[in-house]
């Protein structure tokens, strides 16, 4: 199995990670969410443009082509796309004292379970830690909860917001 080789997103690679997340909400959410959660889950996921902007958002590719992507933030929001404004919150975080944030991790349908996610997850969470963040938390779907329990996230909460999700957190 190839490695991901990671590469920071930048403006021009917009209108395929659109595309990407877009295909990554349609399939891998089935068997989690039934097809009007999957539909709702759009208001509250997708392309966040302030992390390509801040240079935390990476690429994973695999075979030449974008395999899948996901980000860090020093930034107070949590979760949520472009077009969730009720979800933005753009404080900068204090590394001593609050956590970091994994932000909108997605995998290509295409090249799901060949460790893209894995790689993704953990070129942010050294980007945090080497940013001084000692702890970090995310929002996670369904289809994304088993993969930050193998990479030992903890639950801290169960939230409903349109769709159920799973506020969880680790040190690092």
């Amino acid at each position: 199995m190839n490695t991901p080789v990671m590469r920071v997103a930048t403006e021009s690679d917009l209108p395929a990670l659109d595309a990407l997340m877009d295909r990554a909400i349609t399939h891998l959410q089935q068997g989690f969410l039934d097809p009007a959660q999957i539909e709702a889950s759009r208001q509250v996921m997708g392309l966040d443009r302030q992390l390509v902007k801040d240079r935390t958002y990476w690429i994973a590719e695999l075979d030449g082509a974008i395999a899948g992507c996901g980000g860090w933030s020093k930034r107070a929001t949590l979760y949520g796309g472009d077009h969730s404004t009720h979800l933005r919150e753009p404080r900068l975080l204090d590394p001593a004292s609050e956590a970091a944030r994994i932000r909108a991790m997605y995998t290509d349908p295409a090249f799901a379970r060949r460790g893209v996610g894995k790689a993704v997850l953990s070129q942010c969470e050294d980007e945090a830690r080497r940013a001084g963040f000692t702890r970090v938390e995310l929002m996670a779907t369904l289809s994304g909860e088993p993969l930050y329990r193998v990479a030992g996230y903890e639950p801290i909460e169960r939230v409903e917001d349109r769709v159920p999700l799973i506020r969880m957190g680790k040190p690092l």
